[in-house]
């Protein structure tokens, strides 16, 4: 069966502090934005987008009812890092078969940021 979609384009965060998330996510991603709106941040991440809305609700009211996996290459290394800069610890590195490994943690807007090293995974 042919399908139309063609695959993951974009992840967007909802932060209550746009400012203070941009600097934070181009530190955590290493990226500085290609997109700067009162409106909208947009960061190309290898080629697919992270994407900032400004978002009044309180951070402890959030659930995790999408999470999106961004490839790591040392996840233990990147899970401290993202501590470093804030994060909270969500889910520790976890195996869930072969080589693959995920952790979660949350940033300091209470978005999960799913990370996973997958040597199997090749986009494009």
């Amino acid at each position: 069966m042919a399908t139309s979609i063609l695959g993951l384009r974009t992840t967007i965060y909802k932060v209550g502090d746009l400012d203070a998330a941009k600097a934070w996510y181009a530190r955590a991603f290493r990226v500085d934005p290609y997109f700067d709106e009162p409106f909208y941040v947009g960061f190309n991440v290898g080629g697919y987008e992270l994407g900032l809305l400004p978002d009044g609700g309180p951070a402890e009211e959030k659930t995790t009812n999408v999470l999106s996996y961004w490839g790591v290459e040392d996840i233990e290394g990147e899970v401290a890092r993202f501590i470093e800069l804030g994060a909270i610890e969500d889910t520790k590195p976890t195996n869930v078969g072969g080589e693959i490994t995920v952790a979660t943690v949350k940033d300091p807007w209470g978005n999960a940021i799913g990370l996973i090293y997958n040597p199997e995974f090749g986009a494009g």
